[in-house]
């Protein structure tokens, strides 16, 4: 019967490592890390003596990771999480709940996931939460690499095994600056859109995927006239002037006016999505992970208001 050999190597090193492989840097390693320069290039050093490989190479001024670093970054990835759960699990066994909660949303979470994670901290207070709140394109990233184990976000991707828990809506507006000519209307055709100017979110943002969608279904062509990665830039924006754009609900104020525009009534909207909850079906959820699960299923956010989703 083959032994497994245990590692040569140590978690200190490749957390360090990690920080090297995903930063790009060692400088940026050693202060994400509170280490100095030189103890960050000795443990790298360590390492390839190590395992006799290669895992940085100099690039101009700076460094870049060899497919071997990338490799052993992954191994890490799943040796950290592995290693996490075995201590959630032994304080489980001693009748504790610790443990840490590694979970991230799209930008536009930031309106409310704060108040669904008090609320699971408020019955769960052992937990410590690891939050990051990032474009769906860096949030699916974190999927992929192990970084997280639970996204909140509109539009999953269709490359990953996913378990999905519908949680609310997540009504898609259509909005002008206050006193937009169409804000007054009982209702407005949908073909009034050709030639409009909208702005959108970045490539890869939920928000545009679901706009572009609509768009494309219905056979309309505005005018994109710029790209912006954040709602509350697009909000201005479009306080500011005559463009249109479509945003969540969740991103306005209980009354738009307040943050200076207006829903407009154009036929079809709101475009109807939904927030999901999702995570890894190939990974198995650490125990903090597995109580938000049941907890957010014990107890469904709040949903927006109908009739202001609709611009009633």
């Amino acid at each position: 019967m083959n032994k497994i050999r245990p590692p040569r190597v140590t978690f200190h090193q490749l957390r360090t490592l990690e920080a090297v492989v995903r930063l790009g840097s060692i400088t940026r390693a050693a202060a994400e890390l509170h280490l100095t320069q030189p103890t960050v290039s000795a443990q790298i050093h360590e390492l390839q003596s190590a395992l006799d490989t290669a895992l940085v190479e100099p690039v101009g001024r700076g460094i870049r990771p060899t497919e071997a670093a990338q490799l052993l970054r992954a191994t890490a990835l799943d040796m950290f999480a592995r290693w996490q759960r075995f201590e959630e699990d032994l304080q489980a066994l001693h009748g504790l709940e610790r443990g840490r909660l590694r979970i991230a949303g799209v930008t536009t979470t930031e309106y409310f996931i704060a108040r669904w994670l008090r609320r699971y901290t408020d019955s769960h207070p052992g937990i410590d939460i690891e939050l990051a709140v990032d474009n769906r394109d860096a949030v699916v990233r974190r999927l992929q690499q192990d970084e997280i184990e639970l996204a909140v976000m509109m539009m999953p991707p269709d490359n990953l095994p996913l378990h999905r828990v519908p949680l609310m809506r997540n009504p898609l507006v259509l909005i002008g600056p206050a006193g937009h000519p169409w804000a007054g209307a009982r209702r407005v055709a949908r073909t009034a859109l050709n030639g409009q100017a909208l702005l959108m979110r970045e490539p890869g943002s939920g928000t545009r995927l679901a706009t572009e969608a609509y768009l494309h279904t219905h056979g309309l062509t505005p005018t994109v006239r710029a790209t912006l990665g954040s709602n509350e830039a697009i909000k201005h924006a479009v306080a500011a002037g005559l463009v249109l754009a479509v945003v969540s609900r969740h991103a306005l104020a209980a009354d738009p006016a307040h943050d200076g525009v207006a829903l407009l009534p154009v036929v079809g909207f709101p475009i109807e999505r939904r927030w999901l909850l999702v995570w890894r079906s190939d990974r198995r959820l650490s125990l903090a992970a597995q109580r938000f699960v049941e907890h957010v299923r014990a107890h469904p956010p709040d949903e927006p208001d109908t009739a202001a989703a609709a611009g009633a």
